[in-house]
């Protein structure tokens, strides 16, 4: 079947109500096509393949109801969620937590790669409702026993044709074989190739197909552009670029609460007129400060998803995805908040090196590319500064008590004998309370344009990691660790020789310091990996990736 729009609520769904009460605290109003689809499905019991890009809302169609099947009584695990990256188990473990935020008791625990067994092993003693892993790790604790999936009743799949390309087809079929016979099957992938076939069709009872078609639902007259960034160096990126584009209002998404209130006093310290808005302020409090930001008396609001849900403000000219979203659907309903009315808008997506994929999702849902940006320069802003002081002091001459102020400055140019070029340089250096007027030579840099992992242009070397054939690893396995703690896209991956103790991984030659540092603290199979150069390959035979 094909998912269409629905015009049902979550309300006639049949979900438990303490989940449909953590969704409407999401701000959200509608289920999306899959959603409205699959979701009585899963209530159902059926077995389902799902047809889905990344940000059509997926995460809920499958979250909400295993959260509805689940008996909290029971501290055992009842279901699993597989999914290919680090990143990805993290985005699907936060979504059940969020979804789950009144249902007492019950637990979700990210397992991947990477991390310290301790906190994992924790959490499985205590008792994990709903464990989400990536496949490798999965089954390290199937091995060792600390994961028991006996009462499991459903297992899910997401991005099952990614887990694929990365190498992960023989230990999702293991892990597929250690689950009890009488249990439901959830499937998404964006593509159906043969191997995903083989899989539905082998373990998948009588399924329900169900496919959402991609659609562009980002606004035409919205330009939408991304920069390369640094973390530490966004601050600093995003005042260069508010001093040079012109706008009304600006938008400015964070992914946390305290963040908002952390950027909106890093703004304000910089001369900006910022105001937070999240969860913590009370409805008065909200409609204050939107109330500002539609008069002019603010033109900055810092904002979480969840806190901008039913913005609507005519002034909003820019939306800033100062921490970019971790799915699409956020990164349309952001951006939906400027361009309205028949008016242009702006979108600006900071983007730091490890999250490259999720831009890529991001271009592959709306299927409109993004357009790369160059931070504004030092004389850009510069010039724009020079700008608006000849603005402000024409602004000035107009002003009521102008003749009186310059009356009191003839007067002490006369007493003091001071040209009257030297009195105004000095009322300008008073107006700038001690601060720097034009960047200094030190600022002219701007922030460093980070290295992207991965690039194709780049040259690949050998590099020697401590594990082998003895720790049962797996390419997919090597690629997946390597790629979620260092920050290495998928595609910068050569070949892959596995020997008795060690391997011979193949990847971009002059790794940046800090790609090797995140690397340094890296496990698989719960050995620390101690990637390095390899300085002479080992005389065994090697396996073939």
């Amino acid at each position: 079947m094909t998912a269409a729009d629905a015009e049902t609520t979550f309300d006639g769904l049949g979900l438990d109500r303490r989940l449909l009460r953590a969704v409407k605290d999401l701000g959200y109003e509608v289920p999306s096509p899959i959603q409205a689809a699959t979701i009585p499905t899963l209530l159902a019991g059926r077995d389902l393949v799902g047809l889905a890009q990344t940000g059509t809302g997926k995460t809920a169609a499958f979250a909400l109801p295993v959260l509805s099947n689940i008996d909290a009584k029971s501290s055992a695990t009842q279901a699993l969620v597989l999914a290919p990256t680090r990143e990805l188990v993290l985005q699907v473990a936060e979504a059940f937590g969020r979804y789950a935020h009144h249902v007492k008791d019950l637990h979700v625990l990210p397992v991947y790669g990477g991390q310290a067994y301790a906190p994992q092993l924790a959490g499985l003693r205590r008792g994990a409702h709903v464990v989400v892993g990536t496949p490798g790790r999965v089954i390290d604790h199937l091995e060792k026993g600390t994961l028991q999936l006996g009462s499991l009743r459903t297992l899910v799949l997401d991005e099952a044709d990614e887990m694929l390309r990365m190498g992960f087809q023989e230990d999702v079929e293991r892990i597929l074989a250690r689950t009890p016979d009488r249990k439901q099957v959830a499937l998404f992938s964006a593509t159906m190739p043969p191997p995903i076939k083989r899989i539905s069709k082998r373990y998948l009872h009588d399924p329900v197909e169900i496919t959402v078609k991609a659609r562009t639902v980002t606004a035409a007259r919205t330009r939408q552009r991304f920069l390369f960034v640094a973390g530490q160096q966004k601050m600093d990126a995003l005042t260069r670029i508010l001093e040079v584009e012109p706008y009304q209002a600006v938008l400015i998404f964070v992914r946390t609460k305290s963040a908002t209130e952390d950027v909106a006093e890093r703004l304000r310290s910089r001369g900006f007129a910022a105001q937070a808005i999240n969860g913590d302020l009370n409805q008065a409090q909200r409609e204050r400060v939107i109330g500002q930001l539609r008069t002019g008396a603010l033109d900055l609001l810092v904002a979480t998803d969840v806190a901008a849900r039913g913005l609507d403000v005519d002034r909003i000219t820019h939306v800033i995805n100062y921490d970019i979203p971790t799915d699409t659907e956020s990164y349309v309903h952001r951006i939906g908040r400027t361009g309205r009315a028949g008016r242009s808008g702006e979108a600006l997506l900071f983007v730091t090196p490890r999250e490259k994929g999720l831009l890529n999702a991001i271009e592959k849902a709306t299927r409109q590319p993004l357009t790369e940006m160059d931070l504004p320069s030092a004389d850009d802003v510069n010039a724009q500064r020079v700008a608006k002081f000849h603005d402000a002091i024409t602004t000035a001459l107009a002003a009521s008590n102008q003749s009186m102020f310059k009356g009191l400055v003839l007067d002490y140019a006369r007493e003091h004998n001071v040209p009257m070029a030297d009195v105004a340089a000095a009322l300008a250096v008073m107006s700038q309370d001690g601060g720097d007027f034009l960047l200094s030579d030190l600022e002219r840099a701007g922030p460093a344009r980070p290295e992207r992992a991965g690039g194709k242009d780049r040259k690949l070397a050998k590099y020697r990691i401590d594990v082998g054939y003895r720790h049962r690893v797996t390419p997919g396995q090597i690629v997946g660790a390597i790629a979620n703690e260092g920050g290495v896209d998928g595609s910068a991956f050569g070949k892959i020789d596995i020997h008795a103790n060690h391997s011979i991984v193949e990847l971009p030659e002059h790794l940046p310091k800090k790609v090797l540092a995140a690397l340094a603290k890296t496990r698989i199979a719960d050995q620390l990996i101690q990637l390095r150069p390899d300085e002479r390959m080992g005389k065994r035979p090697a396996r073939p990736r």
